[in-house]
């Protein structure tokens, strides 16, 4: 008897919540939407019903330029099987607007030489399953196709 090979089940997605849909409706539109505070003006990531800076509950969801700078990043060399179709690059950026979000990055082989810290970044929308996910790209590379990695 031989043992037959089971596909790797797909990687797990983010289940929205009601204080996370407008973030998940944003990304289906192609929009990154963020929370901003009415009472102190500043944007907030992740979402909750309050600012996480003054406390207050007059909060807003709102759209941003989607500009960000590479903060810090791991190079997922080994992912686990349900993950090995992801982009192997996990980043936490700081967009323009102030907040850090973790994220992938596309579009640059990965490697240490193309990864600079504070490197601009600029938003992208990849489907994956039934879900669209923000993701960032350098700044510019609108079009560019991925170097291939050996």
């Amino acid at each position: 008897m031989t043992a037959t090979a089971r596909p790797a089940p797909p990687p797990p997605l983010p289940q929205p919540t009601p204080e996370t849909e407008p973030y998940w409706a944003g990304a289906r539109e192609g929009v990154l939407r963020i929370q901003r505070c009415n009472s102190c003006r500043r944007h907030y990531f992740y979402p909750r019903s309050f600012c996480r800076y003054c406390a207050s509950s007059d909060v807003e969801w709102t759209a941003v330029s989607g500009r960000a700078r590479l903060v810090s990043y791991t190079i997922n060399h080994r992912p686990l099987p349900p993950f090995a179709s992801l982009p192997p690059v996990i980043a936490l950026v700081e967009l323009d607007e102030g907040p850090r979000l973790m994220t992938n990055i596309i579009g640059v082989p990965p490697l240490p030489d193309h990864l600079p810290l504070d490197m601009p970044l600029e938003v992208a929308f990849e489907e994956r399953g039934d879900m669209v996910l923000p993701v960032f790209r350098p700044a510019g590379a609108a079009g560019q196709k991925e170097e291939p990695t050996a």
